[in-house]
């Protein structure tokens, strides 16, 4: 069965998109945590962090240069805070990895 990310994908489900390549999508979240929430997805399905692969190498950086790129364009140039969740103890809900991309404001730590 799909995740709800690739019916994103696929364009079954629509969601504010607010970048796209040939490689990930990057969405503004439903559930936003903070002012800015945006959820960058590869569109190869990885389930987590914890299953991928070395093959994976390239994915991986470009979804983190990406959050780079989309951070600067929401204008988080002060700070933003990257995270990505792992397994149900870490928070995962959707078995697809993702990274998160919250700002727009001071961001406390710890964050758990």
């Amino acid at each position: 069965m799909p995740t709800i990310f690739e019916k994103i994908i696929s364009r079954e489900i629509s969601a504010d998109i607010v970048f796209e390549d040939e490689i990930c999508i990057a969405i503004n979240d439903i559930e936003p945590q903070a002012p800015i929430h945006i959820l960058i997805i590869p569109k190869k399905l990885i389930p987590r962090l914890g299953q991928a692969e070395q093959s994976d190498l390239e994915i991986l950086g470009h979804l983190l240069i990406t959050a780079k790129n989309v951070a600067h364009e929401q204008n988080l140039d002060h700070g933003f805070r990257i995270v990505i969740n792992n397994g149900s103890d870490g928070g995962e809900s959707v078995p697809h990895l993702h990274i998160h991309l919250l700002g727009g404001r001071a961001l406390i730590w710890p964050p758990g």
